[in-house]
């Protein structure tokens, strides 16, 4: 099986695991929430999470919730990041936006509804001990709060239109992007193994990889197809922002990625795992079109 296929595959059933979790019953909040949900999207991170399961031999299932939480997550955080008073997108995934479609306040409202749930469907997985949910909900509650991906969120926007070093650009992408990226490989980690004994490796390889995926979008966000990419290309630019590329140039941009490429690459080698399909996904990080 290729790369292409097995992550077909696995978006397939995530997608089909996060239909399951929706509300079936019908209301304005849970159509936005839904609009958003069924929107496509890569599903990296549930995706990540799974596949350092498969390469532990653990069944899929028994990170399956955790994996459709973590993808509530991040879809909640993208309707708040097209509001208007963040960074004002029309297309998410080659659709309008959630505010497009249902206006400000119901957008705000279904972001939030998909936080909320999110937890909701991490604290009532049978599949996993009580003391294993805790530590995810601990876990989760860390990679995007105030101290995780809010804040690099918040320290995003500070640096629009300020002058900022490579350094203060890695922390906020650090937060902003990585801390999710983590959350998906340590997650992974625990449910393999309660005692915690890889996740230094993991956490390792989740921040070359989450550094490589935004140096990516940086790159895509230059010469990118819009079409591919799903949004306007050139936005941050427009909006003002600090990019690897406007820091180190395109050829700097594209050595950095390298760099952070083969340094996950090398944590994944020190897994006791089959991890050859972890490391084909680390370079479509560097090699993806979108």
């Amino acid at each position: 099986m290729t790369l292409h296929e097995y992550m077909r595959q696995l978006k397939k059933e995530v997608d089909r695991a996060m239909l399951d979790h929706q509300y079936h019953h019908v209301h304005t909040i849970t159509t936005a929430m839904r609009y958003s949900i069924q929107n496509g999207g890569k599903r990296f991170r549930p995706i990540l999470l799974l596949m350092i399961l498969d390469a532990f031999d653990i069944e899929k299932e028994k990170g399956m919730a955790t994996a459709v939480a973590l993808e509530m997550i991040h879809t909640y955080s993208l309707i708040h990041d097209d509001l208007p008073a963040m960074d004002n997108d029309d297309l998410r995934r080659g659709v309008p936006t959630n505010h497009k479609v249902y206006g400000e306040a119901v957008a705000i409202l279904a972001g939030d509804g998909l936080l909320t749930d999110a937890f909701n469907v991490l604290v009532n997985d049978q599949n996993l001990d009580t003391e294993i949910r805790l530590k995810l909900v601990r876990l989760l509650t860390a990679a995007a709060g105030s101290c995780g991906m809010i804040k690099g969120q918040l320290l995003d926007i500070e640096a629009e239109e300020q002058a900022i070093s490579l350094d203060e650009l890695k922390q906020i992408h650090h937060l902003k992007t990585g801390k999710l990226i983590e959350f998906a490989c340590l997650a992974a980690g625990f449910i393999v193994e309660p005692t915690g004994i890889y996740t230094h490796r993991l956490r390792w390889f989740a921040n070359h990889l989450g550094l490589a995926f935004q140096i990516k979008d940086d790159i895509l966000d230059v010469e990118g197809d819009a079409q591919k990419i799903g949004k306007a290309v050139g936005s941050d630019v427009a909006n003002g922002k600090s990019t690897y590329v406007s820091l180190l140039g395109l050829e700097g941009a594209k050595q950095m990625l390298e760099v952070e490429i083969n340094k996950a690459l090398e944590e994944l080698d020190a897994l006791p795992a089959h991890t050859e399909m972890l490391k084909k996904l680390t370079e479509y990080v560097a090699s993806r079109d979108k």
